[in-house]
């Protein structure tokens, strides 16, 4: 019996700690931006290939955690020029620093909406972050706005070319 009673309880602590770590389904996964470009319009694009660990539980919120990276090389505007020069060293230069990645410190509740703080590397700068986000049918939604000259991203181009500001959207759909 007690074998028994033994056996349940570490399944059920098992089943737990699967619940708890989602993969990423790099397929429908994707971060997104929006930057102004020429004083009047808006360059969009998106990175692909997100992974990484994922542990999320509404319940603990505590035992939390995100660490996720892009591939810097997707770089997409539907722009193969602007595509070219963006991956190249005046902006992500991919052959240094190929990856993206975000490591939350921390997940907490506000109303609705939940709240990762977090770091965010980004050619090769390291900043503290916080990113608002919904988590809803195993995807989690977030938008932050960030400065590209606090990366060192594109420091030669101007700001007329290429706002410094960049909206981001991040969609991560774990399994």
């Amino acid at each position: 019996m007690k074998s028994l009673k033994l056996f349940l309880a570490l399944t059920f602590i098992f089943n737990i700690a699967i619940a708890q770590t989602q993969s990423i389904d790099q397929e429908k996964s994707v971060v997104e931006f929006k930057i102004g470009a020429m004083g009047f319009g808006k360059a969009k694009g998106t990175f692909k290939n997100m992974k990484g660990e994922f542990n999320f539980n509404k319940s603990n919120l505590k035992n939390s955690n995100f660490e996720v990276c892009v591939d810097a090389s997707t770089v997409n505007t539907k722009n193969k020029k602007r595509d070219k020069h963006l991956k190249n060293e005046d902006f992500f230069n991919v052959e240094i620093y190929p990856t993206i990645c975000f490591e939350s410190t921390s997940i907490t509740k506000l109303n609705d909406t939940y709240i990762t703080k977090g770091n965010l590397t980004l050619h090769g700068t390291t900043k503290e972050i916080e990113i608002p986000f919904s988590f809803k049918n195993n995807t989690f939604t977030g938008t932050i706005e960030i400065n590209r000259l606090d990366y060192d991203l594109g420091e030669g181009t101007g700001t007329f070319m290429v706002s410094d500001k960049v909206k981001i959207t991040i969609t991560c759909v774990v399994e």
